[in-house]
């Protein structure tokens, strides 16, 4: 787990941090609290109107000449005051909304964006599936804060705050019973804020289990139907979809719990006034404008405690966000920023670990590769290959030594510049749900239609597109599921062809291949190699055989480096994955 991932965050701080988010809309906003304030106060107005109507009908045919004007302009002055809370109830809703949802937008932007930006070793140790809960459950949650709470805890505060004002301005002896009550409730709204976060943290944990193995099971689909683990899954998920139903249940019973306490709370205090009316007698349209402030204060009052709960959702969402975005991005401090590089590659004494506990993957590494060389790398899996050519692009530094690039530390050049030269074609093949052509032009700017087709005819992606109605324009689906490997394979080649980068990294590119088109494809590679410094990690040791030279990996070593004909000569580790490869090519010709 990320050393930030369990940062505690104050509410304080996660409410600053949205605050300052949902203010970058400060006119939206002021108009939103006021529209409340409005709202607020037309509680207390009707409270007034009440004790007003109270003294009227108490007067009878005896009304003065300001009683009989407001007689005469109650109905208006009701249908007046109703239309006004209505559309400041309509603002305030729509405006706060309207904010709520930028917020989401900005704070996905911003995670995404993050994703984007965080080094390799981040994603080695988290779950995507709980990732991609925190892009959406997560900030869903954060959103209630900028937009429902805020208009509860806004204009009910506010609502509560004149209501009380108006019952002290009525009669103080009264209103004591309002701030006897009061303690008792902010002490159980303090003692449930508790329980609520820990159950919300509970909750956005179990929503990224359910999302991880639901991501699982989802892109597994045919691991699981062929080892007919369908019971296997389905045991799986009802377990952490029964657990997230549990902890929402637990929530939803405190809360109910927490919205009755509030109001048998309030309703001591209603008959505490109801026990000294009886003693004091006020007036009438006192004790009615009174006891109507008292039953408007018990909406208000539980809304204000309900939410108590959604608070605390967004502030164990808040600090699950922020964390995220507090992480520490993939360090660019290279300043270096040519137009153009030769390629010459130099591993100065490199050594690399993912962690201490597993020990070292890469061992003192010296290597030297002269610009437009093709070095080929071959050994056991396990033996450090792959983890060589990742540390090229700087997915990972090297825990100790120096890779230089033309003479110069690879930390010296930004790390646009840098994977701005290098092209990489992996036995993972990796496709964006979009069409050949897009996927061919990946990250390549104002590319031509013209050098998409020759990309494509360079590696042979037209003699399987040419059968397709849309041509390039096909769509391959998720993660290009909807094409063979082999042509998944053949686009891949095609966008690093079309990058037309200095330095090309070949990871097994033709392991998806059978014969004939890996015949084909190889031609297009060793095209494409032509005066590029080039790192071909091969299995099939007959596509290395013409490389300028081939090293022999084992235990993050190198422990053999020549040509083809050397090695085989040294009759040592390459000699015998040689004669072994031989020997099953010979088996399978003979069969």
């Amino acid at each position: 787990m990320s050393e930030l991932e369990d940062r505690q965050l104050s509410a304080k701080e996660i409410y600053g941090r949205l605050l300052r988010i949902s203010l970058r809309n400060w006119p939206v906003f002021i108009g939103a609290m006021a529209a409340m304030a409005v709202f607020a106060a037309s509680d207390t107005g009707f409270a007034l109107l009440i004790k007003t109507l109270t003294e009227i009908i108490e007067a009878g045919d005896s009304l003065t000449e300001q009683q009989q004007f407001i007689k005469d302009w109650l109905p208006v002055g009701v249908l007046a005051l109703f239309f006004t809370r209505g559309i400041a109830g309509f603002l305030s809703a729509y405006g706060m909304a309207w904010i709520g949802q930028r917020v989401i937008k900005i704070l996905r932007q911003q995670v995404f964006d993050k994703y984007l930006l965080l080094p390799a070793r981040f994603f080695d140790t988290q779950s995507g599936g709980k990732l991609l809960s925190k892009l959406t459950y997560d900030i869903e949650q954060v959103a209630g804060a900028a937009s429902n709470v805020l208009i509860i805890l806004v204009r009910d505060t506010l609502t509560v705050i004149g209501l009380v004002a108006y019952m002290v301005y009525l009669n103080y002896q009264l209103a004591a019973f309002v701030f006897v009550v009061a303690p008792i409730i902010t002490l159980v709204v303090r003692f449930l804020s508790g329980i609520f976060r820990r159950h919300s943290k509970r909750i956005q944990q179990s929503v990224g289990e359910v999302t991880r193995i639901g991501q699982e099971a989802i892109q597994a689909n045919r691991i699981i139907k062929i080892f007919n683990a369908q019971s296997y899954e389905s045991g799986r998920f009802e377990q952490v979809n029964e657990k997230n139903r549990r902890l929402n249940v637990r929530l939803a019973a405190t809360q109910g719990l927490g919205n009755a306490v509030t109001v048998f709370i309030t309703a001591m205090g209603l008959a505490g006034v109801i026990y000294l009316v009886t003693r004091i007698a006020p007036g009438i349209g006192e004790v009615s404008g009174f006891i109507a402030a008292i039953v408007l204060l018990m909406a208000p009052l539980k809304r204000v405690t309900g939410v108590n709960a959604t608070i605390q959702k967004s502030i164990a969402a808040g600090e699950s966000i922020f964390n995220v975005l507090d992480e520490t991005a993939e360090k660019d401090t290279g300043s270096f920023a040519p137009d153009s590089i030769k390629g010459k590659m130099l591993f100065d004494n490199v050594s690399f670990s993912y962690n201490e506990e597993n020990g070292a993957v890469l061992s003192d590494v010296n290597l030297e590769v002269p610009a437009g060389q093709n070095l080929a790398i071959v050994g056991r899996s396990g033996g450090g290959k792959s983890t060589l050519v990742s540390l090229i692009p700087r997915f990972y530094d090297p825990t100790h030594g120096t890779i230089l690039i033309d003479d110069r530390p690879a930390t010296d050049y930004t790390l646009h510049s840098l994977r701005s030269f290098i092209s990489v074609v992996s036995q993972e093949i990796t496709l964006f749900n979009d069409t050949i052509a897009a996927n061919i032009a990946y990250g390549a700017d104002n590319v031509s239609r013209e050098a998409i087709e020759a990309a494509a005819h360079a590696a042979h992606v037209d003699e399987f597109v040419k059968d397709m109605p849309a041509g390039l324009d096909t769509e391959v689906g998720d993660r290009g599921v909807l094409l063979s490997g082999g042509q998944r394979q053949r686009i891949s080649i095609a966008r690093a062809l079309i990058k037309d980068a200095p330095i090309l990294i070949l990871d097994e590119a033709t392991s998806a291949l059978d014969t004939e088109s890996e015949r084909h494809i190889q031609q297009a590679l060793e095209d494409l190699m032509q005066s590029r410094t080039t790192f071909v990690i091969a299995h099939r040791l007959s596509t290395i055989e013409k490389a300028d030279r081939i090293i022999v990996m084992a235990d993050g070593r190198i422990t053999e480096s020549g040509t083809h004909n050397e090695l085989v000569a040294l009759d040592g580790t390459y000699a015998a994955l040689h004669k072994m490869q031989f020997k099953e090519r010979s088996s399978g010709h003979d069969s």
